[in-house]
């Protein structure tokens, strides 16, 4: 192996380690947000006004993400890549810890809400900076006719990040009773991020700058403030970008965090079952995201995001009806689950970093990314489980609301992946 495979093999092990830190963090909130935050933090006689409140600071972690983006961004346009992405590992790590030790509503009242709120911000802070880092190491150190497989491995960090999050609290909900759960069980899994902390820091402070941006003449490219640059020079690929990303954050957040309220609380079916068919989704996504992102190196970036976005926003119409029509059969919720989110899913996830990436140039294409993929993450995101519930609750428990939600998704990303492939605006499409 040369010294520039060894390398780019230490970058990719950094890149998938931190970006699956980074991911079980932020979902573990929302994991839980539906099962535990609505009983201890956001307390009412309503179970449904419970929910919507503990999904609500779930999609600020989504709102602050912007943020993140813009700021880490600036500075890995500026400085470098690395020293960002130490920076986000670290914020995300305190705060989620830190959430792991909040008291209750019963502990300190009104405090105890308002503390979460807050470090469910810093969660998407250390977020919204970390995933356009991950995936630009790997990107830029990458063969250009690989880049496509190279840049959807961190993303890889998504599922990984899902199973370990969906994982802990399974184990924990299965070891333990209802009640011991809710008292300190799930706290266990928050406080057992540090550890993973500690570990992603090691191994990310021992990998090289990004090859691209050490060839940059940064006195010369980057005297102008990445973020005006940014709207002043690709309003056009921000559009594309953002429109492409709807399906991503609408499917993902639909069949990865609010299914699991959904089959606990419509389907009635016990926690650690609707878990167990997120984990089983998660794992099969760790070979299909690779799978679809090769596939992009041959086939074009944006026809396979269009297609993908077609099928996977077909895929709720089937998966629903069997949920719905189950009788509470664990295998067959097993497989409505993993096959939209398991394979379908990763056909836009596994292509959507490297797409990313080709419509913004070098100096500003940490910010151009972060920007794309977390703001738009506000409303394909953050949002999508309030919509899902109210949806549900509208149509009395039934799902076509929230499935029409779903198909409107998938045709903005259709058509957005369309018009970024037939301008060319991704410059390696």
């Amino acid at each position: 192996m040369t010294k520039t495979n060894k390398e780019l093999k230490k970058v990719v092990i950094s890149a998938l380690i931190g970006s699956t830190i980074e991911w079980y963090d932020f979902f573990l909130y929302g994991v839980v947000a539906g099962i535990v935050f609505s009983k201890l933090y956001f307390p009412s006689h309503d179970p449904y006004v419970s929910i919507l409140l503990a999904y609500a600071t779930f999609a600020v972690g989504f709102v602050s993400r912007p943020l993140g983006g813009v700021i880490f961004g600036h500075f890995g346009d500026r400085i470098g890549r690395k020293s960002a992405l130490v920076s986000t590992l670290i914020i995300m790590g305190v705060a989620t810890f830190l959430i792991g030790v909040t008291p209750t509503y019963d502990q300190i009242g009104i405090a105890a809400p308002i503390m979460l709120l807050m470090l469910r911000i810093l969660q998407g802070i250390g977020l919204g900076g970390e995933w356009g880092g991950a995936i630009l190491m790997t990107y830029e150190h990458a063969p250009k006719d690989k880049r496509g497989f190279y840049a959807s491995i961190p993303q890889i960090g998504l599922s990984l990040g899902l199973f370990l999050a969906a994982g802990t609290v399974a184990l924990l909900s299965f070891a333990l009773t209802d009640e011991q759960f809710l008292n300190w069980g799930w706290r266990v899994a928050f406080i057992l991020s540090a550890v993973m902390v500690a570990a992603g820091l090691y191994i990310r402070t021992h990998v090289k700058e990004s090859p691209e941006f050490e060839a940059q003449n940064i006195e010369n490219k980057n005297k102008k403030i990445p973020i005006i640059t940014l709207f002043k020079d690709y309003r056009k690929s921000i559009l594309q970008g953002m429109g492409a990303r709807y399906i991503d954050g609408v499917f993902f957040n639909i069949f990865g965090v609010f299914v699991i309220s959904y089959l606990t609380q419509t389907i009635q079916i016990t926690r650690t079952d609707a878990l167990i068919g997120v984990m089983i989704a998660a794992v099969m996504m760790c070979f299909f995201i690779p799978f679809f992102g090769a596939l992009s190196d041959r086939v074009g970036r944006a026809r396979v995001y269009f297609w993908g976005s077609i099928f996977t926003s077909l895929s709720a119409i089937p998966a629903f009806w069997a949920m719905q029509h189950s009788d509470g059969n664990p295998l067959v919720i097993w497989v409505a689950v993993a096959i939209p989110l398991g394979v379908l899913f990763a056909s836009i996830f596994g292509p959507e970093a490297a797409l990313f990436c080709g419509l913004f140039d070098p100096p500003v294409r940490y910010t151009g990314i972060s920007f794309v993929y977390q703001f738009s993450g506000i409303f394909a995101s953050g949002i999508t489980p309030l919509i899902a519930t109210a949806l549900i609750r509208t149509y009395d428990g039934q799902p076509w609301g929230v499935v029409g939600y779903v198909l409107f998704a998938g045709l903005v990303s259709a058509l957005s992946a369309r018009w970024i492939g037939r301008t060319q605006v991704a410059k390696d499409t």
